[in-house]
């Protein structure tokens, strides 16, 4: 297959299925059941089909089930008329397997989320904004065998990705038109014009929704170019971009009359596309040393990437670092004063592992840093897999940028769409995390109470009878303080159906439509970036309890009263199923 014809058929159309399901095979290490050495296997999600929703934030959006196809069961219907929300005549208890009533519909389609306004104010700078963002977008499964395809980057960007990943390369067989691909790898290759013309016809999407939706405004999107070109397929790049984006393409200030500045309102980026560009602060750009652990193959690979950097970055392709210069720092110095030898509107690009380390010492020295600047944060080097750094830590010291394989619906992911949620891709920091903030984002000692009434038409795991399952709720509380990923875990018992109702009260609905009527409760210092994870399991008794439904919150985002909460599922498609439940909160 030619490398047109990997992301589209002979006629020019998208192959998204065919392609999904060629490479799924491929991944091992996708599957819940599979072994997962970096957080338990709860955080394993499954690859992404071309109809997940979930990811970017923009869930509630791409929704196709609509309330009046959201069934409620009859337990849960008896349960809103106990807690007076619905007159028996609106929760139709006379009829046991009754759709929905005006009353019922309305009370479904209400958000179990109220987004405040101020998260989705763009009149401050670019620096005081978390970006939903993507890494290696142009892979479709595993990083060293996957494939990769220009379809990957319309479907992240409507699913709300606002920076995207392109790894440039000279192609030997046509040096006019250089290629994306990972590095070293036996990852299949795109051309670079493909991957534009897919991002300008998602942009042109965006602007067509927002003429149906006056609600959705598209915002701007950040390219994070990992340029392995030497001068000639670089200048072919810049020559791309220009052709096939035009004045999408942000090549100069936009505010005239005025410097480019990382104070530049999000709002005046419009909704272009602004490259972040490699930069070396010295002559010399970085080189990587050979190690004596590092076989024959690695050694070569170091030497050829060594090579790649010799050849520096053409001024042309400089110049199209406007807002956004990639700098991966050398000392510290830019977060114990100023940046020595960088640009002003630099970018410190440094990997999660980097980072960590330098937490929580110098947390208030970054966040200071990253008040005026931006920082991206990508996945170690190990994980090759596609899972996931957990970006909240991250969140936590004013990051922007966290790149997360989209590859895989996984926990990371998950926490990404609760993040962005209700968003067009950006999201304001909090208070304390911008611009002359004190860096502080909690919000006291709180007692949080989980109400979980039940749920409606649990999707069934694989190879399990509905009959079979035991469901249950376990809920995990996750904090920016909590940097040895240890979390907070609750959970409700199993549900079991008991069919002799003369021994066990009440209604005994089936196992898909499971009613626990139990509370959680966590005490801890409440945070502005703290998020809930939801997730429905089986309690089975001689295997690993299979996971099947999934939600995450924002607890600042979290509606009172009774909510139902839609589920996805782990590919991050949208089910059938709702769970119902009241957030409480007590302080302390």
């Amino acid at each position: 297959m030619s490398d047109t014809q990997d992301a589209h058929t002979k006629d020019g159309k998208s192959a998204p299925s065919v392609l999904t399901s060629k490479f799924a095979k491929l991944n091992p290490f996708s599957k819940t059941g599979s072994a997962d050495p970096e957080g338990g296997g709860d955080n394993l999600g499954e690859e992404v089909e071309f109809d997940s929703i979930g990811g970017g934030g923009h869930a509630a959006r791409r929704t196709k089930i609509t309330k009046s196809e959201l069934r409620v069961s009859h337990a849960l219907r008896q349960f809103l008329v106990d807690e007076k929300l619905l007159s028996p005549a609106d929760a139709a208890l006379d009829d046991q397997e009754a759709s929905s009533s005006e009353a019922l519909k309305a009370l479904v389609d209400q958000s179990h989320i109220d987004v405040p306004d101020y998260v989705r104010d763009r009149s401050r700078p670019l620096s005081e904004y978390f970006i939903s963002s993507s890494h290696n977008t142009y892979l479709l499964a595993h990083q060293l065998y996957g494939s990769s395809s220009a379809v990957a980057y319309e479907h992240v960007m409507i699913t709300g990705a606002r920076c995207v990943e392109i790894d440039a390369w000279d192609n030997d067989d046509n040096p006019a038109e250089p290629k994306v691909t990972h590095g070293y790898t036996l990852a299949s290759h795109i051309p670079f014009r493909a991957v534009c013309e897919t991002m300008k016809q998602a942009l042109r999407k965006e602007e067509e929704e927002a003429q149906r939706d006056s609600s959705f405004r598209p915002a701007p999107v950040l390219l994070s170019l990992e340029n392995h070109c030497g001068h000639a397929g670089q200048k072919r790049l810049v020559e791309i971009m220009h052709e096939v984006w035009g004045d999408l393409l942000i090549s100069g200030p936009v505010d005239k009359g005025a410097p480019a500045s990382e104070h530049t309102a999000l709002d005046h980026l419009g909704a272009k596309i602004a490259v972040m560009v490699e930069f070396h602060p010295s002559d010399k750009p970085p080189v990587e040393h050979a190690d004596d652990d590092d076989d024959d193959e690695e050694r070569k690979n170091k030497a050829k990437r060594n090579e790649a950097k010799k050849a520096g970055i053409i001024p042309e392709l400089c110049a199209l670092g406007v807002y956004a210069q990639s700098v991966k720092p050398t000392n510290d110095s830019w977060y114990t004063s100023t940046l020595t030898n960088g640009p002003h509107d630099h970018l410190i690009n440094i990997s999660e592992t980097g980072l960590l380390d330098l937490l929580p010492k110098q947390a208030a020295g970054i966040k200071k840093h990253n008040a005026q600047h931006l920082m991206r944060v990508y996945p170690k080097g190990t994980r090759i897999s596609s899972k996931n750094l957990n970006p909240v830590p991250f969140w936590g010291v004013g990051a922007q940028v966290c790149a997360l394989n989209w590859q895989t619906f996984d926990h990371s992911v998950q926490l990404n769409e609760a993040l962005f949620s209700g968003s067009d891709g950006y999201v304001l920091k909090p208070t304390g995390l911008r611009i002359g903030g004190d860096g502080r984002t909690a919000l006291g000692r709180r007692r949080l109470k989980l109400h979980i009434a039940g749920a409606t038409d649990l999707p069934i795991p694989q190879g399990h009878d509905a009959d079979d399952i035991r469901p249950y709720v376990t809920c995990t509380l996750i904090l920016p303080t909590d940097l040895e990923n240890e979390p907070q875990k609750e959970k409700t018992k199993p549900y079991k159906q008991h069919k002799l109702g003369i021994i066990h009260r009440g209604e005994q609905p089936r196992p898909t439509d499971p009613l626990w009527n139990e509370s959680l409760q966590w005490e801890f210092e409440h945070d502005e970036l703290a998020f809930l994870r939801i997730l429905i399991k089986s309690d089975d008794k001689f295997a690993r309890n299979p996971l099947f439904a999934v939600a995450a919150v924002r607890l600042v985002y979290a509606a009172e009263g009774w909510k139902f909460i839609r589920l996805l599922d782990l590919k991050g498609r949208e089910t059938h199923s709702t769970l119902l439940v009241r957030f409480e909160w007590e302080s302390l």
